[in-house]
């Protein structure tokens, strides 16, 4: 609940204009597990809104589905990975990239996420 709710603060509860660079595209993923172990893979993120988005990731021989929001240079998803709800909050980078921690539903600690736009 604490994660999400730094979530929300991050993405304010007033809608705010998105900034002019779009996240639509795809992307290297570059992360560590709870564990530490890291793993790689790739995102492709499909804008639906100005602000909103579908993101789809293939990481470590596994898939997951998201949703997601925009706001200024915070960045979030919500997404399922079979049975397992999770979060993510990146910040993104002027370069483009996404630099963020993902959670997921019902255990402690968080990862790591750097996402790279190819």
């Amino acid at each position: 609940m604490r994660t999400i709710m730094l979530s929300l603060a991050m993405l304010g509860i007033a809608s705010m204009p998105a900034a002019a660079q779009s996240i639509g595209g795809t992307y290297t993923v570059a992360g560590t597990n709870f564990d530490g172990s890291k793993y790689g893979g790739e995102a492709t993120i499909t804008l639906t809104s100005d602000t909103t988005c579908t993101i789809h990731w293939e990481t470590g021989g596994s898939t997951s589905d998201g949703i997601c929001m925009r706001n200024d240079n915070a960045f979030s998803a919500g997404y399922a990975m079979g049975k397992e709800v999770g979060l993510v909050v990146y910040k993104i980078e002027k370069d483009g990239s996404l630099h963020g921690l993902w959670t997921i539903a019902g255990q402690n600690g968080n990862g790591t996420e750097m996402l790279t736009p190819k």
